[in-house]
Order: C-alpha cells, then structure tokens, then sequence
C-alpha cells in the first residue's frame, strides 16, 4: 500500500509545470559597477541603468553626437527583447556603453537569483556574461496595463498614466546599498522617455 501512495505521489508531481524564470529585477552586472532594471514595457522586455558604482557617468561613446552629454543613470541597455516561444529566453538587442555600439543579443535567468547575457557581433563573435539579482520581480507597469486595456474598466476619475506609481522592485535596501522607493532616481523605467516612445 505505501508504494502505491508513494508512485501516486511522484506520479502526481510529475505533472505539475516547471515555474517560468521572471528576468524582471534589478540586476548587478558581472564586474559590479551598474545595476540593470529590467521590467516588462508593452509586452516586451526593457533593461536600463538603475544604479552606478561611480554616479554620474555620460554616454561619451556614443557615435551619436547629441546623445554624448546624456547621463548613463536610466540610460537604456536592453532593447526591445521578445520573448522566443516555448523558452525562458528574450532576443532583442544590447546597448554597449563602452563602445556605442548595440549587439543582438539574449537574456535566460538561469535561476530566480542568476540570468545570462549574450551578446554578439555579425552574428558570430559572441560572449556573455552572468548577472545576479539585488531587487525584484517588478509588477508590470500602470503605463503598460493601461497599454493593454487591462484598465478598461477603470472608474473614469480614476489615476492618470502619468501619475501612476512607480514600480520599482527595489522598496526597502538592496544587497550592498541602501536605497529606498522614493530616492530612487530611475523609477519605473517603462516611463523613461527613451523607452516610452519606442515601447508604446
């Protein structure tokens, strides 16, 4: 009798799906000098700067002129990535900001606390590195529901998108900084105007 309960455990558990990874979080790149927020934009992933080692660095790389003097702090690296079908993984592109260049590339978490980058050029010339989780998940972003009329029915006086709050991942202290929601300088990042205009 206690096999057949044991089998039927086993059996039972068997069936239950493996929970997707969320790549959504503040994330702490592999030499440890900026901190990526990655959240959900209209249905597709976005990552920007979201805390510097050394604060106040400006995009000096960039081929574009004009785009030189902007500050690194909620900058955009991960571009549009959409999710592959059937996996844990998003495809979009990466914002280089050591050389200006942007690279295709993928996102997996590896697990809840641990996601992998990789980034290549032409197609070959590939690399990628891990980053590890200080903050998260993210809810989804007021301007994104709102987005996929998820506030349909919303009261008419309701919150405009625009006053919406921000959804951080990062209330509270993160591993090695101390940092709350309202001095968070970045915020919800689906509102940063360099995401908004393409992610909308």
């Amino acid at each position: 009798m206690r096999t057949v309960l044991y089998s039927g455990f086993f059996f039972a558990t068997g069936l239950v799906p493996a929970l997707a990874l969320d790549p959504t979080g503040d994330w702490r790149v592999a030499d440890g000098v900026a901190n990526i927020r990655v959240a959900q934009c209209n249905g597709d992933m976005w990552g920007a700067v979201s805390w510097e080692k050394d604060p106040g660095g400006h995009d000096e790389h960039n081929p574009d002129v004009s785009k030189q003097s902007r500050p690194t702090l909620g900058m955009p690296i991960l571009i549009d990535m959409k999710k592959k079908p059937g996996v844990d993984t998003w495809e979009g592109q990466v914002y280089n900001a050591k050389d200006g260049q942007y690279y295709s590339s993928t996102i997996r978490p590896l697990d809840p606390d641990h996601m992998e980058i990789q980034g290549c050029v032409l197609g070959f010339l590939c690399g990628g590195e891990t980053w590890t989780r200080v903050a998260g998940p993210i809810p989804s972003s007021p301007v994104n529901s709102m987005a996929k009329g998820a506030a349909k029915g919303a009261p008419p006086n309701g919150p405009k998108a625009s006053a919406a709050p921000k959804t951080t991942g990062s209330i509270g202290s993160i591993k090695g900084q101390k940092q709350t929601a309202s001095a968070d300088p970045v915020g919800d990042i689906c509102l940063l105007p360099d995401i908004a205009r393409f992610a909308h």
